[in-house]
């Protein structure tokens, strides 16, 4: 964590300067806004988050609860998700209270006595070292608090409005604020009473039940798999032996799949409830908490349980669903109309719980859009780069229902079902990749490239997200994860990895390196808003091939070095090298003779150039970027 670069910080460096936006923000719902976000689940509170480093735009967040989500149905943390947690700086405190899955337990019938069960396998939760993070269990409203308290201590102060319920929107066809919003008042003194508000753009993460969604006319669609499960948050006294470890069980009375808790003693339970009937009119919903408890212990023989305390129970049907689109322009004027409504999260999509996506594919939704709309508010790119957020998150959204209905269908099967006893095992290991969230992968567009140079870089594929590895950093001589020292600010990430020659001699890197900086066709002279630092927009950063013993910070191009704050203090924060044993370009198949790797504000790798390719560097901003008025120093 940087800071003190704008003069001593005597209290928490979490909390930013207020600015913009953020200075004496209004406490009451303006009549305007530039965006509106409906709805405080994981898509809108990570959306508020990232709107809170754009204190030049305006956002406002309402929600129809009084209140907090005090407790939360999702609960599921996918390692990238947690990587992204990481970028928004609070990673390491949420990992401290959460369940942390690191295997996951099989249970079958016994084949001795079928009417029972035996622990028939046990598989590590990342077998493929897929990411250095963990797979963790903790409360969504505890992650709504966290983005809750990124988006307050972001420059732009941004807070939820609560007692606001959507109740209708209308764009029109003109004026600077054309989306106008109507919203009732669901508590305080003017509970019952309808208020409006125009704004720019407004994003609707209001659920499966989204009304964002109905206003704009886009409609869930899919099928419903006509089988139910429950599910009950509960302290239990247990003989299972695996209570406390992540379990699918198959037995001859059903299936559970057991989620332990954050805390130590609390575990999720679902129980499977059999097939439900076309006819059945969502009557198994009324299942009363009783039966499943019944069930449960009906599934788990020999072993019992006894249920001391529920903290939470419902019952659902699986169903798999997503809309064709995530914005409100027909899918014909896509390439003419640019957005002005979108949805995100359960909005958009919607299946089973038991996968742990629910929640992790919603925030990246947030992400998503969250910096786009940035960009494009704070004049530094297009409105046209609005257009990509419904292309690439839909195909997403489908991928995950296809991999959900593998999935559920797989955890409703009959022990009798399987071709053999591993076949759910193997599933869980043979697909850790997606459920962890990194098979995302962009096509090209305007902010991913073609994969014209991808062998100068095999192991950081465009398109997909950035893969951390370990590198020494020179000023401190610290052994960091190179990835780690992003944060969800909104700047773009562009790691130079240098040719074979030492730092200061005539090279391919130093040659890019003086181009950035001195030549007026360079993305960071023409893009980088005026009065901003030198890194304003671009992180540049350099990985050496060499060994620390061999950089010598006083050779190192300035761009490299570059100053910040008021007082215009040197950033020793971007130059590396290689950790002996640990070499950055041995593990991400990184060519010896350098590669640019450029990467997306939301940590997704958006070209791979090589150092000589700076008109190709060039073109490829200039799609996405804005020009700005020419104010560059060093």
């Amino acid at each position: 964590m940087q800071f003190h670069h704008h003069g001593y910080v005597s209290g928490d460096p979490r909390v930013q300067p207020a600015s913009g936006t953020g200075v004496d923000r209004p406490a009451e719902l303006p009549d305007m806004t530039d965006v509106l976000i409906v709805g405080s689940g994981p898509a809108g509170m990570l959306l508020a988050a990232q709107l809170s480093q754009y204190p030049d735009v305006t956002t406002r967040l309402v929600e129809r609860r009084p209140g907090r989500l005090e407790i939360g149905q999702a609960d599921g943390i996918q390692a990238r998700s947690v990587e992204t947690f990481q970028a928004f700086g609070f990673a390491e405190s949420i990992v401290a209270e959460a369940y942390r899955i690191t295997s996951m337990n099989f249970w079958s019938p016994d084949p001795v006595d079928p009417s029972k069960i035996v622990r028939s396998g046990r598989e590590v939760d990342d077998p493929h070292g897929i990411s250095e993070f963990p797979h963790l269990i903790v409360n969504q409203a505890r992650v709504l608090d966290y983005f809750a308290a990124s988006a307050l201590n972001g420059p732009g102060r941004i807070r939820p409005d609560y007692g606001y319920e959507f109740a209708g929107l209308t764009v029109h066809d003109d004026g600077e604020y054309p989306v106008e919003v109507s919203l009732r008042h669901t508590a305080g003194a003017h509970q019952g009473t309808t208020q409006t508000i125009r704004a720019k753009y407004v994003v609707g993460c209001d659920g499966a039940r989204s009304a964002v969604r109905e206003s704009i006319g886009r409609r869930l669609a899919g099928d419903q798999a006509f089988h139910a499960w429950g599910v009950m948050d509960v302290l239990t006294d247990t003989d299972f032996p695996d209570v406390r470890t992540k379990c699918a069980i198959q037995s001859e009375s059903g299936s559970i799949l057991l989620i332990p808790r954050e805390g130590g003693y609390l575990a999720r339970w679902y129980v499977d409830l059999g097939e439900v009937g076309a006819d059945d009119n969502h009557e198994v919903r009324n299942t009363p908490i009783e039966t499943i408890i019944a069930k449960a212990n009906e599934i788990i023989r020999p072993y019992s349980l006894e249920v001391r305390d529920v903290a939470w129970w419902s019952v659902y049907e699986v169903g798999h669903r997503v809309t064709d689109k995530f914005d409100d322009v027909p899918a014909e004027d896509t390439d003419t109309v640019n957005p002005r409504v979108f949805i995100a999260g359960d909005a958009c999509h919607t299946h089973s719980a038991k996968a742990g996506q629910g929640m992790n594919v919603s925030m990246q939704d947030g992400f998503n859009i969250g910096w786009k709309l940035g960009q494009v508010l704070s004049a530094r790119s297009p409105e046209s780069l609005l257009c990509t957020y419904s292309g690439e998150r839909q195909e997403i959204a489908q991928n995950l229902i296809d991999f959900d209905k593998e999935w559920s269908t797989m955890m409703a099967k009959k022990p009798e079902e399987f071709s053999n006893p591993k076949e759910l095992s193997d599933f869980y290991t043979a697909t850790a990749e997606f459920p962890a969230g990194f098979m995302t992968q962009y096509k090209p567009s305007m902010i991913t490239g073609e994969n014209t140079h991808q062998d100068l870089a095999s192991g950081f594929p465009i398109g997909k997200r950035f893969k951390s590895a370990r590198v020494v950093r020179i000023g401190d001589t610290n052994p960091v994860h190179l990835g780690h020292h992003a944060r969800a600010d909104g700047r773009w990430r562009v790691y130079a990895f240098a040719d074979a020659a030492a730092p200061g001699e005539p090279s391919a890197l130093t040659s890019w390196a003086e181009w950035m900086l001195g030549s007026p066709d360079s993305p960071v002279a023409r893009f980088t808003p005026e009065g901003s630092d030198l890194d304003g927009q671009f992180d540049i950063k350099v990985v050496y091939q060499q060994n620390l013993e061999d950089v010598d910070l006083n050779r190192v191009p300035k761009i490299f070095l570059p100053r910040s704050g008021p007082f215009q203090l040197v950033d020793y924060e971007k130059v590396y090298a290689t950790l002996e044993g640990e070499d950055i370009f041995d593990e991400r198949d990184i060519s010896r003779n350098g590669a640019v790797i450029v990467v997306r504000p939301d940590q997704y790798v958006a070209h791979v150039l090589p150092l000589t390719a700076t008109t190709e560097l060039a073109e490829f901003f200039a799609q996405s970027f804005i020009e700005q008025p020419p104010s560059r120093t060093v």
